[in-house]
């Protein structure tokens, strides 16, 4: 608020001081009383924030435990990765394989045989045509816009429908010219395998094949530095060839990453159930319930002091206590939808004591991923499965219009009126303070008149002696 500071030049009373107090007497229980909801309403918004962020982290490990291929997750080994390296994904099944790696798939790389000064020099002018063993193909026009060796590299790598060929350029020492540095084309396939091979053909404008011009890029001028082949392997006995180092096609489930060939070495590929990744997922999954489990019981604590300091934020929220309660109950109780051995978390070794804390049997669990795997995976992920169930329970506290976001939405609604209220009292009191202003101002004038006249009556009185 704005005040004209100012001491009364008749009665002497600091009426700036007079009215800031006044003002404030009138004002402050109201801005206080404003201030308490405020801070209240603050409080309350922030433990929902945290509600919600406990719930999200719980949801991350809940959705990888409800996915049922999770507990056909397998891992893989190889007796030597220096020519093999072997990755067990979804569909893979616990197995042995003898895998020799016959020969390596490559990309064939061709260099002209023709020497360039640099990369500078003119190649001549024509057209080339780049066929693939894939079927495809694309063209290049070479005219005086692209003609040097650099240009024309730029054209072949820039060209839309060039899809299997790059080019680049070398400077080398000469052959021909011993003591000299030369410049060579050297294109190179994209992708290994014979399918992947390309020839160049065209036209020479020279209108000859004689490797002078634009036709010492014709594949008849090419070296072969590289030619493109298979991969060759085989698998318990058996041959499959391929177009690529990394195999995904041969054994179910398995990516199978070539390294090198070393024909007549049988290199062992294991593949069994990942019972170590399983139980750390679960042992994640009782670590995340554990922590959500503090987070709720923080917000709904009672602190027991008269003007609630240490009382959780959602102290007494009905939606705090469905939200424990609901998490609790679903993942308490039996699963309806599975026929095995097993149908809760309890008799897999995941249990929750009376202070709502759950802890993991490492051992019982791995007895019974030993004796029914499939039991224990339904626990988790089939249709009324734990995870299943929990999900979708989080999924509706978290969803936009939810329980918890309707209390931010009334929350942030009820702060946006505090506000309006503020504004308001803070319009009555500046109102005020205008109004107490104007009066103490008059009566100062008043005073002063009155000590004035009293100054003068005393003056002719004593004049008159």
């Amino acid at each position: 608020m704005s005040i004209v500071s100012t001491t009364g030049l008749g009665s002497g009373i600091d009426i700036s001081s007079l009215v800031t107090q006044l003002v404030k007497a009138e004002g402050q229980p109201a801005l206080n009383a404003i201030q308490r909801q405020q801070d209240a309403a603050n409080a309350r918004l922030s433990g929902l924030g945290t509600l919600k962020s406990a719930l999200s982290d719980f949801q991350a490990i809940v959705t990888k435990l409800k996915d049922g291929s999770f507990f056909k997750t397998h891992k893989s080994t190889s007796s030597d990765e220096s020519v093999l390296k072997v990755t067990a994904g979804a569909g893979s099944v616990a197995g042995s394989y003898g895998i020799e790696v016959v020969q390596l798939a490559k990309s064939q790389k061709s260099i002209t045989t023709a020497e360039f000064a640099n990369s500078a020099e003119v190649v001549g002018t024509g057209s080339l045509t780049f066929s693939s063993g894939s079927g495809a193909s694309f063209n290049v026009t070479v005219d005086a816009s692209n003609n040097s060796l650099a240009s024309l590299r730029d054209a072949i790598n820039s060209t839309a429908g060039n899809t299997f060929a790059t080019a680049s350029i070398v400077n080398v020492d000469s052959t021909e010219n011993p003591g000299t540095t030369i410049s060579k084309l050297v294109l190179t396939a994209k992708n290994t395998g014979i399918a992947n091979a390309f020839t160049v053909t065209g036209t020479d404008d020279d209108g000859l094949d004689d490797g002078a011009g634009l036709s010492r890029l014709f594949t008849t001028q090419l070296s072969a530095q590289t030619a493109a082949s298979d991969a060759v392997i085989k698998v318990d006995g058996q041959t499959a060839t391929r177009s690529t180092n990394s195999i995904t096609d041969v054994i179910q489930g398995l990516t199978l990453d070539l390294q090198s060939a070393k024909v007549g070495a049988v290199i062992n590929a294991n593949v069994s159930l990942d019972n170590e990744a399983i139980n750390k997922t679960i042992s994640d999954f009782v670590t995340a319930y554990n922590k959500l489990h503090t987070v709720t019981k923080d917000l709904g604590k009672y602190g027991g002091s008269a003007n609630g300091a240490g009382n959780g934020a959602l102290l007494g929220d009905a939606t705090l206590r469905y939200v424990t309660s609901q998490v609790r109950q679903d993942a308490s109780n039996t699963v309806s939808s599975v026929t095995g051995n097993y149908n809760s978390l309890a008799m897999i070794g995941v249990k929750i004591d009376k202070d709502g804390v759950m802890s993991l049997d490492s051992t019982q669990l791995n007895k019974a991923l030993s004796a029914d795997l499939q039991s224990v995976g339904n626990v988790f992920s089939s249709s009324d499965g734990v995870a299943t169930r929990l999900y979708a329970k989080v999924a509706n506290f978290l969803q936009s219009g939810g329980p918890l976001d309707s209390q931010q939405t009334s929350l942030q609604k009820r702060l946006s009126d505090l506000e309006d209220r503020k504004a308001d009292v803070q319009i009555r009191l500046d109102n005020l303070q205008k109004s107490l202003q104007k009066q103490f101002s008059a009566m100062d004038s008043a005073v002063g008149q009155f000590n004035a006249t009293g100054n003068f009556l005393s003056n002719w009185i004593s004049n008159l002696k």
